[in-house]
């Protein structure tokens, strides 16, 4: 990956907490990682637990960022939030799942187009 692309993807990710905090919800951990892997974000908002995969993209001709959350990247997203339930003894409390899409935005240069996409998928 280039440097550009990480620079990027730190930067959709700074935006997506800003983006997320304005909309009321609280960020609780910020890359949360496991053996089985990585949560980017994970967050209350309206009394729910929301764990929240964040995908940059600085081309929307290739794919859009909502469709990189395959099947499988959301299974790792689930078991990940499973080993974070049992390990911060979360009980029986309501959870979701949301992505949010960085993409540039077409003011200027630097400035990006974030959408979120609540209850994204179901496990």
């Amino acid at each position: 990956m280039t440097k550009e692309r990480l620079d990027f993807g730190k930067k959709g990710e700074k935006a997506a907490e800003s983006f997320l905090k304005k909309r009321g919800y609280r960020i609780l951990k910020k890359n949360y990682r496991t053996k089985v892997g990585e949560i980017d974000l994970i967050a209350e908002h309206n009394n729910v637990l929301v764990f929240i995969e964040v995908k940059s993209r600085t081309n929307a001709a290739l794919e859009h960022p909502f469709m990189a959350v395959t099947p499988r990247k959301q299974k790792k997203i689930a078991q990940t939030a499973s080993c974070f339930l049992v390990q911060n003894k979360v009980g029986d409390r309501e959870i979701r799942f949301d992505v949010v899409s960085i993409l540039p935005g077409n003011e200027n240069p630097d400035s990006l187009k974030v959408e979120v996409l609540q209850d994204a998928f179901r496990v």
